[in-house]
């Protein structure tokens, strides 16, 4: 075992490294990059640059460890087949949709396969050995294979990232918590699609109901210290 204690909120945790992966949720440039989708919204994303810049990091750090670390994609093919249909709430609803129904420019254009407003950002490009996971709901667990390719590896704690932090980030932990994981966010690597106020009322809600809250820096430290005791074993 190689047991960890992380400092965070409300209190600190002991992390069996070899039971933990990295989650990094919707870093594509619909969320994170100027001329994407929350831009196109009049969702300011300038707080993106760190955040992206912050997340790097912890991927790194992560794959110094030796940790997993599992892309989640939101996005539908170009037919719209996975968006749902009359019946369902998510065309009205999830932003892209939304938008592509009400500005006929914008159809086939936003967190669509193939597109530019799909693809990760470059900064934080998937390496041989990532595995990426798309989905078509907020939730990285509601349609996909998440939840088998974590058990198959032993995974019980997960590591968390990414944008939106109140929609997709917040869904996936809170579906976690009722899978019985153990969900951290880390605060700064994570942006709301929204003000200031509703990342404080997201981290108050992971933090208190869900999970734990840490920070980039304490995170990088803990993985790197692992690391470094690993080597000069």
């Amino acid at each position: 075992m190689r047991t960890v204690e992380l400092q965070a909120e409300p209190a600190s945790l002991q992390l069996d490294l070899d039971r933990t992966a990295l989650i990094v949720v919707d870093m594509q440039n619909g969320f994170a990059s100027p001329g994407g989708m929350l831009d196109l919204a009049g969702i300011d994303v300038g707080p993106a640059r760190e955040v992206v810049a912050n997340a790097r990091m912890v991927c790194e750090a992560a794959r110094r460890a030796e940790l997993p670390v599992l892309y989640l994609t939101i996005g539908y093919p170009p037919d719209l087949s996975t968006a749902g249909g009359p019946d369902s709430p998510n065309p009205q609803k999830e932003l892209a949709l939304c938008l592509m129904r009400e500005r006929p420019e914008l159809r086939g254009k936003l967190l669509t396969f193939g597109t530019w407003d799909f693809q990760i950002v470059d900064e934080l490009a998937p390496l041989q050995g990532d595995t990426v996971i798309v989905k078509s709901r907020y939730s990285g667990f509601h349609g996909t294979d998440l939840d088998s390719v974590l058990r198959n590896r032993g995974i019980r704690n997960l590591l968390m990232l990414g944008i939106a932090s109140n929609v997709c980030v917040e869904s996936t932990i809170r579906d976690a918590y009722f899978l019985e994981y153990w969900s951290v966010m880390v605060a700064d690597a994570t942006m709301p699609a929204g003000s200031a106020e509703i990342q404080r009322a997201t981290v108050y809600n992971v933090k208190t109901f869900f999970g734990w809250t840490t920070s980039s820096e304490e995170l990088v430290t803990v993985l790197d210290t692992a690391s470094t005791d690993t080597t000069n074993a």
